[in-house]
């Protein structure tokens, strides 16, 4: 297999992934709650790859709800030019609290299949990678204040403590309620900043 089939492979999956969710917002738009067949036949797959990509339309459907739902660039940051990295951040873990906070339900869910995947020997992840782009655009008016290596550290860093993965930490793991929460987060935020700018 050469070089670039195996690279060219995730990314073909992952714009597969964004397609069907796509198909099924689109069809949801229309008032309907769409069958894994409708929603693969919307987005020009097979029934078996939607299959490959969803065990069940319930999974889609909510995935695909929780990506409408997902805080942007543009909802978040809009025209502020503010390049403050720790501000520009907590503006993202605000956006990302207010998008869990709001789908709770879905998001848990969305958690339990992504484990449930994993634990059924799937390699690739399917989760989709939300939190990342919003980190990056957070820290763009700021890159030069850090070096390369130290950037890419920080934004992987940062992708432990905004998202999921630190809601159910926070929740669950602490049992802290959410102003606590955002105390901490906030913190570690500003120190790992701190921490990458040295």
């Amino acid at each position: 297999m050469a070089m670039s089939d195996e690279l060219g492979r995730p990314n073909q999956r992952r714009r597969t992934r964004k397609d069907l969710m796509a198909a099924a917002n689109r069809l949801m738009k229309q008032g309907r709650k769409p069958s894994l067949e409708e929603v693969a036949e919307e987005a020009m797959v097979s029934r078996a790859t939607a299959y490959r990509y969803f065990a069940s339309v319930e999974a889609l459907l909510n995935e695909a709800a929780l990506e409408m739902a997902a805080p942007d660039a543009e909802s978040v940051f809009g025209d502020e030019p503010g390049a403050d990295p720790v501000a520009r951040l907590d503006r993202v873990d605000a956006a990302f609290q207010d998008m869990m906070s709001a789908n709770e339900a879905g998001v848990r869910l969305m958690l339990a299949q992504s484990v449930q995947h994993r634990i059924g020997g799937e390699r690739e992840s399917v989760r989709q990678n939300r939190r990342l782009p919003l980190i990056e655009a957070a820290l763009a008016p700021a890159r030069k204040e850090f070096r390369p290596g130290d950037l890419d550290k920080l934004q992987k860093a940062l992708a432990l403590v905004i998202g999921t993965e630190g809601m159910v930490v926070f929740k669950d793991v602490l049992q802290l309620d959410e102003a606590e929460a955002q105390k901490v987060r906030r913190w570690a935020i500003r120190a790992l900043v701190n921490a990458a700018r040295k």
